[in-house]
């Protein structure tokens, strides 16, 4: 989609100013501030947002395929229930995000911040994580098979019954995440701390999976047995 030719800049808008907007197509809002506003339900498709101030607000509900998210700050958005299809988040903040059920096929997130997310019911299918920290979020029953994870920290997050299947890790975190029901079969878990987790009490979920020399002589430490090279 081409960039929108329409730039607001520097302006406190609420709802009624946004929906006039959305009625001409596709706009980019910078330095714009929607602290607060309800936007639900109405179509963003195309939208270009650079470091606006988007804290509680409220996208429920909304279209917002293919939107762009540059150096935002967005703490506790709600984006239940949105269509986010293609969209990309860079350098931003949407800290305790609600993304209930929203629907985030292809959807990329580049050096965000997400700790204590809510990802719970999303559709996640393709979602590309760079350099994003989701401490203490929640993602349970996502997505991640054949990923490629770079520099994401799921420490301490809810990641039930998630599959990171044929997953590749690269300088990322697992230490003390919920993985009850999670697959890693055959994932590469080199590149992840894996602190706390309790692997050899699920070996068949973790069948194929690679680790490296100091990863097994900690995971069997868990057991009492020690290591030492001859």
């Amino acid at each position: 989609m081409d960039q929108p030719s329409r730039t607001i800049e520097g302006q406190t808008l609420a709802r009624d100013a946004v929906a006039t907007l959305a009625g001409d197509g596709p706009a980019r809002l910078l330095d714009c501030d929607l602290e607060g506003a309800n936007l639900s339900r109405l179509d963003f498709t195309g939208w270009v947002f650079e470091r606006c101030r988007l804290g509680r607000t409220d996208f429920g509900g909304a279209m917002l395929e293919l939107t762009r998210w540059s150096q935002c700050r967005g703490g506790h958005a709600g984006f239940k229930g949105a269509r986010l299809e293609d969209a990309a988040f860079r350098s931003s903040d949407f800290n305790n995000g609600n993304f209930r059920s929203a629907v985030l096929s292809s959807v990329r997130f580049e050096d965000c911040k997400l700790t204590g997310a809510d990802f719970t019911d999303a559709r996640a299918l393709g979602l590309r994580l760079v350099r994003t920290l989701l401490v203490a979020a929640r993602l349970p029953g996502c997505d991640f098979r054949k990923e490629k994870l770079e520099g994401v920290d799921f420490s301490s997050a809810d990641l039930a019954n998630s599959d990171f299947r044929d997953a590749v890790f690269e300088q990322c975190s697992l230490r003390e995440a919920n993985i009850e029901g999670a697959r890693f079969e055959n994932a590469d878990l080199r590149g992840a701390d894996l602190g706390g987790l309790d692997i050899l009490g699920k070996p068949g979920r973790f069948r194929g999976a690679v680790v490296s020399a100091a990863q097994a002589e900690l995971i069997l430490s868990q057991t009492g047995i020690r290591v030492r090279a001859r």
